[in-house]
C-alpha cells in the first residue's frame, strides 16, 4: 500500500459526497456540473491479492434518470482497483436491486449444466466483466455468457492476472445480454489499473498520475438527436456535461508541469475524438499505453516507445494513457475535448463537446502519483505475435436487418443471426493457433469490435476513406482489445471499409467467451458472437 495513494481515498470520497445533489443517503451519488475533477477512490492489492466487497444498487436522480452503481461495503462507490502482474482480484458481488415483477423473468436459453450463478435472467440480473484482461473465461472469472446474479442473491469472482498481464488502464462493468446499455448508462462501472507500467515506460515515472472516466448517459428529456443535440450525454468522473448548458468540469493542473492521464471511454454507446487545445491550438500528447498495453513494447524491445500524437479517437471501451504538459501562465482558454464524430447515416449523433477547463495553478489537484522505476522491463504477452507463424484466415462481418432491431456480427459464409447463449459457437480454434481476422462493415452506422480475453494485432485499416474517414495511424501494428469499423456509405460500387488484426490463442485461456460490437445498444440486440478455444493436444 502506498500512503500518498491511500490519503487521496478518503479525499476522494468526501468530495464526492460534497458535491452529491443528493446527500449520503444515495448509493449512487454524482457530482454537480461544474466540479472538480479528482481520481476516483483507489484501492490496492497486497501481498498479492486485493478482496473487495461490492454492492449492486439503483436509484433514481432528479431528472428522471435510473442510475446504477457498484459500492463498497464503506459506500465507497466505483473504485479504481489496483493491482500487480500475477495478482488474485477477489470481488463479492452483492444484487441489491428490488425484487422485479414476475412478468419480467425469462428462463435462460442453455444447458443446465452451464449456467453460473442464477438459472433465470430477469430485469435485476447483473454480472461484471472484467474489460480487457487477459483471464480465464471460466465460472467465477471472467466468464459472461451463463453469469447471472439476480435480487438479493452474492457471488464470487476470484480473478488470477497472468505474470505476463501487460500493465496498463483495464475496466469493469456489467455484462448481462439485453440489458447491459441501461446498466453501463446508469453508471455502473469503475477502472482497473494493473501496476508496473514505469518499468516498461520510465518516462510516466513519478508524474502526477490522472484517471479519468468518461461515460454517457440519457439526455434530460429525451429530446430527438440532431444538429446541436447528443444522442448522449458525457459525464468526467461522474461530473456531468450536460446538453443544453454544456458547462464543462475543471482540471485543476500546475503550470507547465507534466502528467500521466489514463484515460477510459467507458460510456455504453459515445464514441469520442480526444484533444487537449491551448488557446484554440491542439497540444501533442506522449502517447504511452493502449487499451492496457504500453506502446510499442511488443516488438521484443520490451521497452515501451512514447508516440507524439495531437488527437485520439476512442471507440466505447477504448482507453489511452498519455502524458501531457500543463499550460504556461500566458495561455489564456485550455480544455480538454472531444470532436464531433461522423458515424454514418444511422449512426448517433456524438457531437463536439469541451469536457473539462484546464486551469493553470501552483499544483497539480486531485491526482496520485506513478511510483518509481522498480525493476527492468519485463517480457510482455503477445510480444513477438508480428512474426508468429499464422495458421489460419477468417472474414467477418457486421450487418442490420433494415428496420435496425437486430443487428449481426457474421462469419462469412455462416447466416447471420441474433445472439443468443444457447447459440453454437460461430468459431472452434484451437490453444497455440495464431490467426487473421479481416472484420467488414456492411452497415450505414460505425460498428466497433471487441475481443475478449485476449489483445489482437492491428495490421491495417482499409477503406476507411471512402466516407470520409481515415485509418488511426497511432493504433496501427499496436496491440488492442477494440478497434473501430467505419460505416458503409451505401453504395454498391464501392467496397466495405474493414480491418485485419491478428489473433493470438497461444496463451493459457481455454473454453467459451465472446466478441462483439461495443456499440452496447448494438451487442444488447444482437451483434455477438461465441467463439470456443480448444485445449492444445
Amino acid at each position: 500500500m502506498k500512503p500518498s495513494r491511500w490519503l487521496f481515498v478518503s479525499i476522494a470520497v468526501g468530495t464526492a459526497m460534497q458535491f452529491s445533489a443528493f446527500g449520503q443517503t444515495n448509493p449512487c451519488p454524482r457530482f454537480s456540473a461544474g466540479s472538480v475533477v479528482r481520481n476516483p477512490p483507489a484501492l490496492y492489492s497486497q501481498n498479492g491479492s486485493l478482496t473487495v466487497n461490492l454492492s449492486y444498487n439503483t436509484t433514481t436522480d432528479a431528472d428522471g434518470r435510473i442510475l446504477y452503481c457498484f459500492t463498497t461495503s464503506q459506500g465507497v462507490e466505483s473504485p479504481t482497483l489496483y493491482v500487480h502482474p500475477g495478482d488474485h482480484l477477489i470481488v463479492n458481488v452483492k444484487n441489491n436491486l428490488p425484487l422485479p415483477a414476475p412478468a419480467s423473468a425469462m428462463q435462460m436459453s442453455t444447458n443446465a449444466a452451464l449456467v453460473c450463478g442464477a438459472p433465470t435472467m430477469d430485469a435485476s440480473s447483473v454480472n461484471i466483466h472484467y474489460h480487457g484482461t487477459n483471464v480465464s473465461p471460466t465460472c467465477h472469472s471472467d466468464e459472461v455468457i451463463h453469469t447471472l446474479i439476480n435480487s438479493g442473491q452474492t457471488f464470487t469472482y476470484n480473478i488470477a492476472f497472468p505474470t505476463d498481464e501487460p500493465p496498463g488502464l483495464y475496466w469493469y462493468h456489467p455484462h448481462v445480454h439485453g440489458i447491459a446499455e441501461v446498466a453501463v448508462q446508469g453508471g455502473a462501472s469503475g477502472a482497473i489499473v494493473v501496476e508496473g507500467i514505469e518499468d516498461l515506460q520510465p518516462g510516466v515515472a513519478e508524474l502526477a498520475e490522472r484517471v479519468l472516466i468518461i461515460r454517457d448517459q440519457t439526455v434530460a428529456g429525451k429530446p430527438m438527436p440532431g444538429g446541436a443535440v447528443p444522442a448522449w450525454d458525457l459525464t468526467l468522473n461522474y461530473i456531468p456535461i450536460a446538453y443544453p448548458t454544456l458547462i464543462p468540469a475543471v482540471i485543476r493542473m500546475q503550470r507547465g508541469g507534466r502528467e500521466f492521464w489514463r484515460v477510459s471511454n467507458s460510456s455504453a454507446d459515445t464514441i469520442l475524438d480526444l484533444q487537449v487545445l491551448f488557446d484554440g491550438t491542439p497540444q501533442t500528447l506522449l502517447l504511452v499505453g493502449l487499451d492496457g498495453v504500453p506502446v510499442g513494447s511488443q516488438d521484443g524491445a520490451r521497452q515501451s516507445k512514447l508516440i507524439p500524437i495531437t488527437d485520439l479517437r476512442l471507440p466505447p471501451a477504448s482507453r489511452m494513457e498519455f502524458i501531457v504538459t500543463g499550460p504556461s501562465a500566458s495561455v489564456k482558454n485550455a480544455r480538454f475535448t472531444t470532436q464531433a464524430i461522423a458515424t454514418g447515416p444511422n449512426g448517433d449523433n456524438d457531437t463536439a463537446r469541451t469536457l473539462a477547463t484546464i486551469v493553470g495553478s501552483d499544483t497539480s489537484d486531485g491526482v496520485s502519483t506513478v511510483p518509481a522505476v522498480s525493476g527492468p522491463p519485463w517480457q510482455p504477452r503477445f510480444a513477438d505475435l508480428q512474426t508468429a507463424q499464422v495458421t489460419t484466415q477468417r472474414k467477418l462481418y457486421f450487418s442490420e436487418n433494415a428496420d435496425q432491431t437486430q443487428f449481426f456480427i457474421t462469419v462469412n459464409g455462416q447466416k447471420p443471426v441474433v445472439f443468443s447463449a444457447n447459440n453454437p459457437p460461430a468459431v472452434v480454434t484451437t490453444q497455440g493457433s495464431v490467426e487473421d481476422w479481416t472484420i467488414e462493415n456492411r452497415a450505414q452506422e460505425n460498428h466497433e469490435f471487441h475481443f475478449h480475453q485476449i489483445h489482437f494485432l492491428v495490421l491495417s485499416q482499409d477503406n476507411f476513406q471512402i466516407n470520409g474517414s481515415q485509418p488511426v495511424q497511432a493504433i496501427q501494428n499496436q496491440l488492442m482489445d477494440m478497434i473501430e469499423v467505419p460505416y458503409w456509405d451505401g453504395n454498391p460500387a464501392h467496397p466495405y471499409p474493414r480491418v485485419t488484426v491478428r489473433m493470438d490463442f497461444r496463451g493459457p485461456d481455454i473454453g467459451d467467451f465472446v466478441y462483439h460490437c461495443h456499440i452496447l445498444n448494438h451487442e444488447d440486440q444482437g451483434m455477438m458472437a461465441i467463439i470456443r478455444v480448444k485445449a492444445a493436444p
